[in-house]
């Protein structure tokens, strides 16, 4: 299995969470919106520039930037 950051997943990709940096700036926010050890996160499409991203997780749709990504750390 590969570890690497969310910001780094293709459109489609599923990967499981391993853990958001504890700096994170919005570390409590992502918690609470499921991204807990082992929830499935799946890349559903980018926008046309690359950014942000929408993610599916715990069955909800959500866009995020990839800065924010980059602090999430997931094992495809």
């Amino acid at each position: 299995m590969d570890e690497r950051t969310l910001d780094q997943l293709s459109t489609g990709e599923t990967a499981h969470v391993l853990g958001l940096d504890p700096r994170h700036p919005l570390r409590r926010r992502l918690l609470e919106l499921g991204f807990v050890r082992g929830a499935p996160v799946t890349v559903v499409r980018r926008a046309p520039l690359g950014d942000p991203m929408e993610l599916r997780v715990n069955g909800t749709d959500l866009a995020l930037r990839q800065a924010d990504l980059r602090g999430i750390r997931v094992r495809v």
